[in-house]
C-alpha cells in the first residue's frame, strides 16, 4: 500500500453504517484534510460467547456483509475509500494510521463494554492521534434533552413525555463530494460468509425479513412502506401482526447497524404527513423510536448493570440455568405452541416479531425461571436486528429486573388466542417442522 504524504482523517466505522445524516463523517470532513474510511470484520464478533452461542451468526452476518459492500459503493461517489478488513481493529488501524499519515481518528460515540475495550486496545497502540467520538445514534441527541444522563427516568412515560414536551430533533445532514484527489489506492476486499465460518444460504421462502443490508435497500424500504403503499398509515393497527412483510416498518435491522438514521425515519414521518395524513400510526412510529432511543439513555446511565442478572433494579431472583429447558426452548419443543413457533422462526430466519419477542423471552424468564442472560445472548446471536441497548433492555425489562414497573409474565396462551386467532402464524412454523 501507497504511503501518503499528507495528513489524514480517519474514519472508523462501526455501528454507523451509512452516508445519510452521519455525524461523524460530517465532522471529519470539516477541515479539508484527506478522509479515508475503515471497517473491520472483527473476529471476535464471530466467536463463541460464554453461553456456546456465537455472538454473530450467518444471518446477520450475510446482512453485514451486504451492508458493508454496499457502503463501500456508496461512499466512493463521495471520492472516500473504504478500506475492509477481516481482523480486530487493533492489529489493523495502527498500520493505516502509520501508512496514511493519520492524525485525527473519528468514530461513533459508543459505550458497553466490548466497544470501549476494543477502542481502548486501539489507542493503547497509537501515539499523537486526536480521537473525536460523537454520539450519532440517537433520535433525541444527548445535547438537547433536558436530562443530566443520571438523571433519566426510570420510567419510559416520563422520558417520552419530557423529551416530547422539551426537546427539539435536528435536521438531518448532508456530506460533500470531496475531490478525486481524496481517493487513494484500495487492494482491500470485503470477506465472504465463508471467510467468516459459514456456509452460503438462501433466505427462508416463509421469512418475513426477506430483505437485504445497507443504506440504499433501508431507503427504498422506507420509500415503499411510507409512499408507494402507504403503509404507514395503518403501522398501529398492524404492529402487532405475525406473518408477511408489510405487518411493521421492519427498519430495525438497517437501524441497528447505522446503514439507517432514526432522524431520517422521523423527518421521513413527517414529510408523509405533510403530503397526506397525520394519524396515531404516524405518531407511534415516533413513539417507538423514542423507545429505542430511552434504552440507549438507559444504558448510559447504568452502564454495565445491563449485563448482570439482577439487571438496573438489583433485584434478586432465583434462576434456573437447566440445559433441556433451554434446549427445548431454542428448538421449538416447549409446552407453548406459541412460543414454539416464534422460536422456529428466528432459528430459520434470523427474524421474530416483536409480539413474539415479548412472549418468548417472559416464557424463558417468568415461566421456565431461567437464567434471561442466556435468552438475550442467543437473541444476540440469531437476530438480524440485534442492538445491544434496546436488546439487553427488553430482556431487563420482561425478566423484571429492568424498566417495567408492573413486572408482567405473558400469558402465551391468551396471547396467541388474541394475536394468533386462527393458526395461521403457527401452522406457518409448525407444519411441516423446519429444523
Amino acid at each position: 500500500m501507497q504511503k501518503t504524504k499528507n495528513n489524514s482523517n480517519l474514519v472508523w466505522f462501526r455501528n454507523d453504517l451509512r452516508t445519510i445524516d452521519n455525524a461523524v463523517l460530517i465532522e471529519a470532513q470539516k477541515n479539508g484534510t484527506k478522509v479515508i474510511a475503515v471497517y473491520c470484520f472483527n473476529p471476535l464478533h464471530f466467536s463463541f460467547d460464554k453461553f456456546g452461542f456465537k455472538k454473530t451468526e450467518k444471518f446477520r452476518a450475510k446482512f453485514l456483509i451486504e451492508t458493508v459492500t454496499d457502503l463501500k459503493t456508496q461512499l466512493k461517489k463521495f471520492n472516500i475509500e473504504l478500506l475492509v478488513f477481516h481482523a480486530q481493529p487493533e492489529e489493523v488501524i495502527p498500520k493505516v494510521c502509520e501508512t496514511h499519515n493519520v492524525n485525527h481518528i473519528f468514530l461513533q460515540k459508543e459505550w458497553t463494554e466490548e466497544e470501549i475495550s476494543t477502542e481502548n486496545g486501539v489507542k493503547s497502540k497509537l501515539k499523537n492521534i486526536n480521537w473525536h467520538s460523537i454520539y450519532n445514534q440517537f433520535l433525541y441527541h444527548p445535547d438537547d434533552i433536558n436530562f443530566d444522563i443520571s438523571e433519566i427516568p426510570q420510567v419510559f412515560t416520563n422520558f417520552r413525555k419530557a423529551v416530547e414536551k422539551q426537546s427539539k430533533i435536528q435536521t438531518e445532514l448532508s456530506l460533500k463530494k470531496l475531490p478525486e484527489s481524496n481517493r487513494i489506492e484500495n487492494n482491500t476486499s470485503i470477506p465472504t460468509l465463508k471467510d467468516l465460518g459459514f456456509e452460503d444460504f438462501e433466505i427462508n421462502t416463509n421469512s418475513a425479513f426477506p430483505f437485504k443490508g445497507g443504506e440504499t435497500e433501508a431507503h427504498k424500504r422506507l420509500n415503499d412502506y411510507f409512499f408507494n403503499t402507504k403503509k404507514l398509515g395503518f403501522y398501529k393497527k398492524t404492529r402487532n401482526g405475525l406473518v408477511g412483510i408489510d405487518y411493521s416498518s421492519k427498519f430495525s435491522a438497517w437501524l441497528a447497524n447505522g446503514s439507517l438514521s432514526a432522524k431520517t425515519i422521523y423527518w421521513q414521518v413527517k414529510q408523509f404527513e405533510k403530503e397526506h395524513y397525520k394519524n396515531q400510526s404516524t405518531y407511534w412510529l415516533i413513539f417507538e423510536l423514542i423507545w429505542r432511543d430511552y434504552f440507549k439513555y438507559i444504558s448510559l446511565k447504568h452502564g454495565s448493570h445491563i449485563f448482570k442478572l439482577e439487571g438496573i433494579l438489583q433485584k434478586e431472583y432465583t434462576w434456573k440455568t437447566d440445559q433441556n429447558s433451554i434446549q427445548n426452548w431454542i428448538n421449538g419443543e416447549t409446552a407453548s405452541d406459541f412460543v414454539n413457533a416464534n422460536m422456529l422462526e428466528l432459528k430459520n430466519t434470523g427474524w421474530m416479531s416483536n409480539r413474539g419477542r415479548q412472549n418468548v423471552a417472559s416464557y424463558f424468564a417468568k415461566s421456565l425461571e431461567l437464567d434471561w442472560r442466556i435468552g438475550a445472548a442467543y437473541f444476540e446471536s440469531l437476530l438480524l436486528d440485534y442492538d445491544v441497548h434496546s436488546n439487553y433492555g427488553n430482556w431487563m425489562y420482561v425478566a423484571g429486573v429492568g424498566n417495567d414497573p408492573r413486572d408482567r409474565t405473558f400469558n402465551v396462551q391468551l396471547q396467541a388466542e388474541r394475536y394468533d386467532p386462527n393458526g395461521k402464524f403457527r401452522n406457518l412454523w409448525l407444519q411441516p417442522r423446519l429444523f
